[in-house]
């Protein structure tokens, strides 16, 4: 009997030693979690290396971690292909600029769409500040779960010609980017020639003379050289580039919650920098064109108050069109709240 016990005793000793192994060798041979993400920012940029330095904090993440894999240069298509493709399941995540988060949610449009409505880049964040939170509400509600937000500053008119008045604005052949019905009749209805087109097309199509207007910020047109085939700028702020990285919801809720706030701690660290380094970057961009000839044109207060004269007549045909009513009247009205607090603070 001793005996029989014996062996009973050690054979569940070994189960038991067996049932604490396994799930350890279950975490620790875990495969990591692939997440594909594609963007149009050049491979080499300060963009991608922000994104694949964050990648390799990923790759630590509890639970067997994260393979993170970037595909740059528009290699996976337009920003409005790779929303299609997170859709499909064919890339996971995406580092895409407004243009590409309206395919999502049309809302994202109030962060950017309307020209000249932001003077300052503190105006840029403390709008952020406050519309964000609701728009990460309404992109997750559809699938999508924001994992930072950055801008690279205001983006610049490039043309091939001197282009310095609203006027000068409408003899153009300007780019837009294509499948954008709402933006493309809103410069319709201020006269503007505009021509949609992909973004890969803007050099063939300068060189054509299909386009000699767009308008982007200074760092990637350094970047493609866009200032040989297009030598003049015009000095004046636009509208601010704003983007995210964004990742979808069936991904993001196959990660433990450890590794979910792991992520994203290290994607806002790496916001944070491509959103430092883009600003800083935009500033240097325009320096070492000028060096190299490119002609800046900056503008006469009257021009300027000619411009301001242009947008505020063409904001009600963006209002309801390309920016929804709500979030338009949202963003103005804390504009004025914002711009009110600063002239009582003597700023």
């Amino acid at each position: 009997m001793p005996i029989i016990i014996g062996k009973w005793y050690k054979l569940g000793l070994v189960a038991l030693v067996l049932g604490c192994l396994i799930p350890v060798n279950r975490i620790m041979g875990a495969e990591p979690v692939k997440v594909r993400l594609g963007t149009l920012a050049p491979k080499g940029s300060s963009y991608t290396k922000h994104l694949q330095a964050m990648g390799e904090q990923w790759r630590q993440a509890p639970g067997g971690g994260v393979q993170l894999t970037i595909y740059a240069d528009g290699t996976m298509g337009s920003e409005a292909d790779m929303v299609r493709r997170m859709r499909l399941g064919q890339l996971q995540a995406a580092l895409v600029t407004t243009s590409g988060l309206t395919e999502i949610e049309p809302a994202v449009a109030g962060l950017q769409t309307i020209p000249k409505c932001f003077r300052t880049l503190e105006e840029v964040d403390y709008i952020g500040e406050k519309l964000q939170p609701m728009l990460e509400k309404r992109l997750a509600a559809k699938g999508f779960v924001v994992l930072f937000w950055s801008d690279t500053g205001f983006v610049r008119f490039f043309s091939k010609h001197p282009m310095v008045s609203p006027d000068d604005l409408r003899k153009t052949k300007l780019f837009i980017s294509a499948n954008r019905p709402a933006e493309l009749e809103a410069y319709h209805s201020v006269g503007c020639n505009a021509v949609p087109l992909e973004v890969a097309d803007i050099l063939p199509g300068l060189q054509t003379g299909l386009i000699d207007c767009l308008c982007v910020p200074p760092t990637i047109a350094l970047a493609i050289q866009l200032d040989s085939a297009a030598p003049h700028m015009l000095d004046m702020n636009w509208v601010p580039l704003v983007g995210a990285a964004i990742i979808n919801k069936k991904t993001w809720d196959s990660l433990s919650p450890e590794a979910q706030e792991a992520l994203r701690k290290s994607a806002r660290e790496a916001g944070k920098l491509i959103k430092a380094d883009g600003r800083r970057e935009n500033v240097e961009s325009i320096e070492a064109m000028r060096k190299r000839g490119l002609k800046i044109h900056t503008l006469t207060p009257e021009l300027d108050a000619e411009w301001n004269r242009t947008v505020e007549n063409a904001w009600p045909k963006i209002r309801g069109t390309v920016v929804p009513a709500d979030i338009y009247d949202e963003v103005m009205s804390q504009l004025k709240t914002f711009r009110a607090a600063q002239e009582g603070a003597g700023k």
